[in-house]
């Protein structure tokens, strides 16, 4: 008797071509399920990571509100795990809205904060995302001039023209927009010129071991005369040692980010512990 063997690839079990392959698609089914599962269950919350004037480090400009997605059991899923697969999907624009509710409840709680929040400009025709926005600001609409949204700069060229539209209408209630990941190569200065950004946030590729490296020393420095002339506030993200501080300090750089000054906390640095409350 013959062996039941598959007679062609579609005939075979499901990754027996590329069984590697096979099972990274699998764990990114399950991921996402997790993650579609927390966003329904609304699981989710905001760290927060300081951004700091280049030599001060007493009191942030600012905080970064950094959506974390929780699974069934409370534990945090990595972003890297997840937020390619969710970018083309609704479920990406989901969790900008979470992201954005999240952090005007917390602009409202704190009346001296000030917050910024990442979006993807998929979701500036997003109505959810909108009523969520035009509810809170109408509640408060002071909110808008503690508020910072942060753009990346490969979402942000996509669609330049609703984005520039979308700017300038929140600019005009006293919203902030920062270009995230400056420098990672997709922007053309055509654009740029066009989108007036209030703060450039260079890549953090660019930033490690700056003080180091002459090359990433030269290319940070033509970031920054482009922030200049644009007028933008400049923030360096992954500012990682001392020495690294000190360097964009000297350079010019306005603000600092990264695990020198503090990594993301669910515990908001600004709110006193528990042992600081009873004292």
């Amino acid at each position: 008797m013959q062996p039941d063997y598959p007679r062609s690839i579609t005939d075979a079990s499901p990754g027996a071509e590329n069984p590697l392959s096979f099972a990274v698609s699998e764990r990114d089914r399950d991921v996402l399920k997790t993650v579609e599962r927390a966003v329904a269950a609304g699981d989710v919350m905001l760290a927060y990571q300081p951004v700091v004037p280049a030599g001060r480090q007493d009191r942030p400009a600012f905080y970064e509100g950094l959506i974390r997605i929780l699974d069934k059991n409370g534990r945090i899923i990595p972003a890297q795990e997840f937020i390619g697969a969710v970018e083309n999907r609704e479920l990406g624009r989901q969790i900008d809205c979470l992201a954005l509710q999240k952090g005007l409840e917390t602009l409202a709680a704190h009346p001296r904060l000030r917050l910024s929040i990442n979006m993807s400009a998929r979701s500036i025709a997003y109505a959810r995302w909108m009523a969520v926005l035009n509810s809170h600001l109408a509640a408060d609409p002071t909110l808008g001039e503690r508020l910072i949204l942060e753009i990346t700069e490969s979402s942000a060229i996509m669609i330049p023209d609703v984005v520039q539209a979308f700017m300038s209408d929140l600019q005009a209630r006293g919203i902030s927009f920062a270009i995230d990941d400056f420098g990672a190569g997709y922007t053309s200065l055509r654009y740029l010129k066009d989108l007036y950004f209030d703060i450039l946030k260079i890549d953090g590729q660019f930033i490690r071991g700056i003080a180091q490296n002459p090359d990433n020393q030269a290319l940070v420095k033509a970031l920054l005369s482009i922030g200049r002339h644009f007028d933008m506030v400049t923030v360096a993200e992954f500012v990682e040692s001392g020495e690294d501080a000190t360097y964009l300090a000297k350079i010019g750089v306005d603000c600092l980010q990264g695990y020198y000054f503090g990594a993301p906390t669910i515990r908001a640095r600004w709110e006193p512990c528990e042992e600081e409350k009873r004292a």
